[in-house]
């Protein structure tokens, strides 16, 4: 297995983690789907997502199963306003692909935001930085190694 920026990342700060790899010949990449595959419960794997306010890029994760909510989000940034990066901007900026996007080794080191909601699970799943490999580790080992800030970013159901 070839060792992802992200992986690197953490081996440089000797963070533990554990590197799941998942079936991707069906084309089904979203996260839910992914949860499935790599067997883990919707709601501690969690999705990337990168926006913008105006010129400067934000950088949101959240459970894969739930929606952001623009308004929360920005003001959890202290943004007036944000909106979802175009997808055909995201390698250029972040360096990673849609289904392979996380905050660990992105080209620039940008503001990351965690759900709050993280932080009631020991542990959290994220994308490895390729499509078809997530890793899990301890939640507040995934905070400090992505400098993430906790709030409340998700829309109520």
């Amino acid at each position: 297995m070839q060792k992802t920026n992200a992986m690197r990342i953490l081996d440089s700060k000797k963070i533990a983690y554990t590197v799941t790899e998942y079936d991707t010949d069906d084309g089904k990449i979203d996260g839910v789907s992914v949860a499935a595959k790599v067997g883990r419960d919707p709601s501690v794997v969690y999705k990337t997502l990168v926006t913008r306010s105006q010129r400067e890029i934000i950088v949101f994760v959240i459970p894969v199963n739930c929606e952001l909510d623009l308004k929360k989000a920005a003001r959890c940034s202290g943004r007036k306003s944000i909106e979802m990066l175009p997808l055909k901007q995201l390698f250029p900026t972040t360096g990673y692909i849609h289904g392979g996007c996380t905050a660990l080794g992105m080209k620039k080191n940008f503001p990351v935001y965690l759900e709050e909601t993280a932080i009631l699970s020991s542990e959290i799943t994220v994308s490895a930085g390729k499509v078809g490999m997530q890793i899990t580790l301890d939640t507040d080992d995934y905070i400090t190694a992505s400098g993430a800030v906790t709030g409340d970013l998700i829309r109520d159901d």
